[in-house]
This record gives C-alpha cells, structure tokens and sequence, in this order.
C-alpha cells in the first residue's frame, strides 16, 4: 500500500517508516497537515495514519477536511498518546477508522492499518463470506458454523451480516442502529447490547475461535479477528 504518515517529529516519522517499509508498504511522511491535503488533491494514497498533535492542523483537523470537503473515504488511522476516553471518540466521531494509542506497537500497528484497508477494498455486497469454518450466506440468509446451520431472528442475522462486512470498524451505537433497524427505529442501549451478545454467542465470536466482539466503551462496538 502507498501510505500517507502526518508525524512532525522526525524520530517518530522514521519509527513508522521502518514499520511500514518491513511490512512491505511505502510510506510517504509529511510533516504539516496542509501538506498532506495539498498532496491528496493530485496523488493516491491507499490509506492515512494520522498523528494527532502536529503544528498547524493536528491530525484529526486534517481528518475532518479530509472526509466533510474532500468528501473522501479513504482507510485512516489517528495515533495518539491520548488515551482518555473522550478523545477517542472525538477521533473516531471526526472520521477515523481505528486509532492506536503510543508507544507503538509495531505488528499491531500493520494489523490494524492492513485491517481498515481490506474492508476498503472488499464489495460491500458480497453474497457470501467465508472466514474459516464460518460461512455466511447474505443472499440465502443463512449462517453455517462447521457446515451446521445457525437459527438467527431477523436482525440478529442482519447485526451478524453488519459486522461481518465492517470487521476491524469501530462501529457507533447510533450507526448500527441506523444500518439494521433504519434510522426512524427508537432502540434502547440494553436492547442492542441483548442482540449483540446472541449473536457473539451463537457465532462463537470468542477468543477461543480468534474472534473479539467487544464493546469500545462510550462509542459502540468492534468486530475483531486475531491471529
């Protein structure tokens, strides 16, 4: 992948860079993030890894240009010493697919970027999505678990099929809502979290199976698949 780095510290900047370049990728570093909007306007990037505080525009300002006027879509990931719980979710509100908090770790770092740019780059639509023993058939809506059909309720199946195409997503409360109930539906934080959990248990999304559905507190939920 062709990586845009927004790091002003140029110790950071080569850290990320040697990451990156090992795992294959090419990283191209800008230091302000005027720069960086400058070069999205006549270059293609694959996917943005964003630090947060840099002069200028901090990375989740240029986050915001990047997805309200440039109007593009494009996999980012925002770094950050901030760990605080408001300021992840501001990140993620602003745009980010995934945030990873420093000091970094490097595989998890690649993980999560090569995460956020799969799910870019696979159809929104697939009919059927295979992930080890477990199938799922969108069109015949029908979940096999070992080849052994899995009973699902209606939105249970439709929650299932959501996360399944947004692995690796932070994914909001209200968003989920919106893409399985529809955006008029009135439900409640304790109803979403029943369905949820039918569905992490009925589909063994543990980490027993390399699977993690787990809550990301204050915003919603994250599907993971580990190694």
């Amino acid at each position: 992948m062709r990586i845009a780095v927004l790091e002003d510290d140029r110790s950071q900047a080569f850290v990320l860079r040697k990451c990156l370049t090992t795992a294959g990728h090419n990283a191209i570093n800008f230091e302000r993030g005027t720069s960086l909007l400058e070069a999205m306007k006549d270059q293609k990037f694959d996917a943005l890894l964003l630090d947060w505080n840099v002069p200028e525009l901090s990375g989740v300002e240029v986050l915001s240009v990047v997805r309200n006027e440039l109007g593009s879509n494009i996999p980012a990931v925002v770094v950050t010493a901030r760990n605080a719980e408001e300021d992840i979710v501001h990140a993620l509100r602003q745009g980010a697919d995934d945030y990873i908090c420093k000091p970094i770790r490097p595989r998890e770092l690649i993980a999560r970027l090569e995460t956020v740019a799969k799910r870019d780059d696979e159809p929104a639509n697939d009919d059927v999505m295979q992930f080890g023993r477990l199938r799922v058939d969108v069109a015949g809506r029908q979940v096999l678990l070992n080849n052994v059909p899995i009973t699902l309720s209606l939105k249970d199946f439709d929650l299932a099929v959501y996360f399944m195409r947004n692995i690796g997503r932070v994914l909001s409360r209200r968003k989920i809502v919106e893409e399985v109930w529809g955006s008029n539906v009135d439900l409640t934080s304790r109803t979403l979290d029943t369905h949820v959990s039918r569905v992490r248990t009925k589909l063994w999304l543990t980490q027993d199976n390399h699977w993690h559905l787990g809550a990301v507190y204050g915003h919603g939920y994250r599907l993971e698949r580990l190694n």
